[in-house]
Protein backbone atom coordinates (compact mmCIF):
# COMPACT_ATOMS: atom_id res chain seq x y z
CA UNK A 1 0.00 0.00 0.00
CA UNK A 2 1.13 3.58 -0.99
CA UNK A 3 0.74 5.84 1.78
CA UNK A 4 1.27 9.36 0.64
CA UNK A 5 4.41 11.30 2.45
CA UNK A 6 2.71 13.90 4.99
CA UNK A 7 2.34 17.97 4.22
CA UNK A 8 4.95 18.52 6.35
CA UNK A 9 7.68 15.92 4.70
CA UNK A 10 7.24 17.91 1.51
CA UNK A 11 7.37 20.81 2.53
CA UNK A 12 9.71 20.95 5.73
CA UNK A 13 11.33 17.14 5.99
CA UNK A 14 14.74 18.57 7.40
CA UNK A 15 13.84 21.07 11.02
CA UNK A 16 15.62 21.90 13.86
CA UNK A 17 12.75 21.46 16.38
CA UNK A 18 9.61 20.39 16.33
CA UNK A 19 6.55 18.97 18.48
CA UNK A 20 3.57 16.96 18.34
CA UNK A 21 0.18 17.32 20.07
CA UNK A 22 -3.09 14.92 19.84
CA UNK A 23 -6.57 14.45 21.11
CA UNK A 24 -8.84 12.44 20.61
CA UNK A 25 -12.49 13.90 19.08
CA UNK A 26 -15.87 11.94 19.57
CA UNK A 27 -16.99 13.04 16.34
CA UNK A 28 -16.75 11.57 12.48
CA UNK A 29 -13.25 12.67 10.82
CA UNK A 30 -15.55 15.14 7.83
CA UNK A 31 -16.72 17.01 11.07
CA UNK A 32 -13.57 17.34 12.41
CA UNK A 33 -12.18 17.91 9.75
CA UNK A 34 -14.37 21.04 9.29
CA UNK A 35 -13.72 22.13 12.66
CA UNK A 36 -10.03 22.34 11.87
CA UNK A 37 -10.12 24.80 8.78
CA UNK A 38 -13.27 26.63 10.94
CA UNK A 39 -12.04 27.05 14.40
CA UNK A 40 -11.72 30.65 15.01
CA UNK A 41 -8.58 32.69 17.31
CA UNK A 42 -11.31 33.79 19.62
CA UNK A 43 -12.26 29.66 20.41
CA UNK A 44 -8.05 28.79 21.09
CA UNK A 45 -8.42 30.27 24.70
CA UNK A 46 -4.61 30.54 25.69
CA UNK A 47 -3.94 31.47 21.88
CA UNK A 48 -4.63 35.49 23.01
CA UNK A 49 -3.02 35.86 26.63
CA UNK A 50 -0.37 34.41 25.54
CA UNK A 51 0.48 36.19 22.29
CA UNK A 52 -0.41 39.24 24.26
CA UNK A 53 2.72 38.74 26.86
CA UNK A 54 4.94 37.78 23.91
CA UNK A 55 3.70 41.16 22.68
CA UNK A 56 5.24 43.09 25.85
CA UNK A 57 8.40 44.27 25.00
CA UNK A 58 7.58 45.53 21.60
CA UNK A 59 4.48 47.48 23.55
CA UNK A 60 6.77 48.73 25.98
CA UNK A 61 8.89 50.05 22.85
CA UNK A 62 6.20 51.16 21.13
CA UNK A 63 6.48 49.21 18.26
CA UNK A 64 3.32 47.98 16.17
CA UNK A 65 2.25 44.17 17.34
CA UNK A 66 0.50 41.74 14.88
CA UNK A 67 -3.23 41.69 16.85
CA UNK A 68 -5.19 39.27 14.80
CA UNK A 69 -9.06 39.38 14.91
CA UNK A 70 -10.86 36.89 17.01
CA UNK A 71 -13.29 35.94 13.82
CA UNK A 72 -10.39 35.26 12.27
CA UNK A 73 -9.82 31.72 11.52
CA UNK A 74 -6.95 30.77 13.11
CA UNK A 75 -5.39 28.85 10.47
CA UNK A 76 -4.95 32.60 8.68
CA UNK A 77 -3.44 34.04 11.49
CA UNK A 78 -2.08 32.24 14.39
CA UNK A 79 1.29 34.52 13.34
CA UNK A 80 2.14 36.95 10.99
CA UNK A 81 2.84 36.34 7.46
CA UNK A 82 0.74 32.78 7.07
CA UNK A 83 1.14 31.11 3.98
CA UNK A 84 -1.19 27.93 2.94
CA UNK A 85 0.99 24.79 2.19
CA UNK A 86 -1.51 22.55 1.39
CA UNK A 87 -4.58 20.20 1.97
CA UNK A 88 -6.06 16.73 1.21
CA UNK A 89 -9.24 17.58 1.66
CA UNK A 90 -11.18 15.76 4.68
CA UNK A 91 -7.83 14.85 6.38
CA UNK A 92 -4.73 17.07 6.55
CA UNK A 93 -4.20 20.84 6.11
CA UNK A 94 -0.83 22.50 6.64
CA UNK A 95 0.07 26.27 6.71
CA UNK A 96 3.35 28.30 7.85
CA UNK A 97 5.41 31.68 7.82
CA UNK A 98 8.89 32.79 7.42
CA UNK A 99 10.52 35.57 9.78
CA UNK A 100 12.80 35.88 12.75
CA UNK A 101 10.23 35.01 15.80
CA UNK A 102 13.11 35.71 18.29
CA UNK A 103 12.79 39.04 17.80
CA UNK A 104 10.74 40.28 20.96
CA UNK A 105 10.16 43.74 19.64
CA UNK A 106 9.36 42.76 16.48
CA UNK A 107 8.48 39.56 14.40
CA UNK A 108 10.15 40.35 10.71
CA UNK A 109 8.37 38.37 8.47
CA UNK A 110 10.01 37.38 4.66
CA UNK A 111 8.28 37.97 1.63
CA UNK A 112 6.22 34.70 0.56
CA UNK A 113 2.32 34.46 -0.46
CA UNK A 114 2.60 31.35 -1.92
CA UNK A 115 3.91 27.49 -0.52
CA UNK A 116 6.11 28.03 -3.93
CA UNK A 117 7.56 31.00 -2.43
CA UNK A 118 7.89 28.79 1.25
CA UNK A 119 9.42 26.48 -0.76
CA UNK A 120 12.02 28.36 -2.56
CA UNK A 121 13.25 30.84 0.10
CA UNK A 122 16.69 30.67 1.36
CA UNK A 123 17.64 34.13 2.97
CA UNK A 124 20.01 33.59 5.64
CA UNK A 125 18.52 35.12 8.62
CA UNK A 126 15.62 33.43 9.05
CA UNK A 127 13.43 30.71 10.23
CA UNK A 128 10.55 28.40 8.40
CA UNK A 129 7.99 27.48 10.68
CA UNK A 130 5.04 24.95 9.56
CA UNK A 131 1.80 23.50 11.48
CA UNK A 132 -0.01 21.11 10.15
CA UNK A 133 -3.40 18.85 11.32
CA UNK A 134 -3.87 15.11 10.27
CA UNK A 135 -7.39 14.12 11.18
CA UNK A 136 -7.75 10.28 11.44
CA UNK A 137 -11.10 7.63 12.22
CA UNK A 138 -10.40 6.06 15.53
CA UNK A 139 -12.63 4.41 17.94
CA UNK A 140 -16.10 5.45 16.12
CA UNK A 141 -14.55 9.34 16.24
CA UNK A 142 -11.56 10.84 15.20
CA UNK A 143 -8.02 11.27 16.12
CA UNK A 144 -6.59 14.86 15.48
CA UNK A 145 -2.65 14.90 15.36
CA UNK A 146 -0.84 18.23 15.14
CA UNK A 147 2.68 18.90 14.56
CA UNK A 148 5.06 21.95 14.31
CA UNK A 149 8.27 22.19 12.43
CA UNK A 150 10.62 24.87 12.62
CA UNK A 151 13.86 25.55 10.17
CA UNK A 152 17.03 27.96 10.39
CA UNK A 153 17.68 29.24 6.96
CA UNK A 154 21.27 30.24 8.51
CA UNK A 155 23.75 29.15 11.43
CA UNK A 156 23.25 31.92 13.02
CA UNK A 157 18.97 32.20 12.55
CA UNK A 158 19.20 28.29 13.58
CA UNK A 159 21.02 29.30 17.21
CA UNK A 160 18.50 32.19 17.67
CA UNK A 161 15.54 30.37 16.45
CA UNK A 162 16.31 27.19 18.79
CA UNK A 163 17.28 29.39 22.23
CA UNK A 164 13.72 31.24 21.90
CA UNK A 165 12.40 28.03 21.20
CA UNK A 166 13.70 26.71 24.19
CA UNK A 167 12.65 30.12 26.35
CA UNK A 168 8.71 29.74 24.26
CA UNK A 169 8.48 25.76 24.00
CA UNK A 170 6.18 25.54 27.12
CA UNK A 171 4.09 28.25 25.99
CA UNK A 172 3.81 26.68 22.50
CA UNK A 173 2.55 23.25 23.59
CA UNK A 174 -0.02 24.85 25.91
CA UNK A 175 -1.62 27.21 22.79
CA UNK A 176 -1.66 24.21 20.69
CA UNK A 177 -3.22 21.61 23.41
CA UNK A 178 -5.43 24.68 23.13
CA UNK A 179 -6.10 24.87 19.83
CA UNK A 180 -6.93 20.98 19.93
CA UNK A 181 -9.16 21.63 22.67
CA UNK A 182 -11.14 24.47 20.62
CA UNK A 183 -11.59 21.97 17.33
CA UNK A 184 -12.81 19.08 20.11
CA UNK A 185 -15.70 21.81 21.04
CA UNK A 186 -16.59 22.80 17.85
CA UNK A 187 -16.67 19.65 16.27
CA UNK A 188 -18.45 17.68 19.51
CA UNK A 189 -21.10 21.03 19.49
CA UNK A 190 -21.88 20.08 15.56
CA UNK A 191 -22.53 16.76 16.33
CA UNK A 192 -24.80 17.56 18.80
CA UNK A 193 -26.66 20.28 17.02
CA UNK A 194 -27.21 17.34 13.80
CA UNK A 195 -28.43 15.16 16.26
CA UNK A 196 -30.78 17.51 17.95
CA UNK A 197 -32.52 18.19 14.61
CA UNK A 198 -33.30 14.18 13.71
Amino acid sequence: MNVPRSLLEEVLPRFDAGEVHDVWVAAPPHVVFAAVKQVTVGEVRLLTPLEGIRALPALLARRPVFRPSPSARVLDQFTTGVVPLGERTGTEIAAGAIGRFWRMVGNETAEVRTREDFLSFGEPGYAKAAISFLVCPERGGSRVITETRVLGTSPDATRAMLGYWRAIRLGSGAIRRSWLAAIRRRAVRTVNVNAGRD
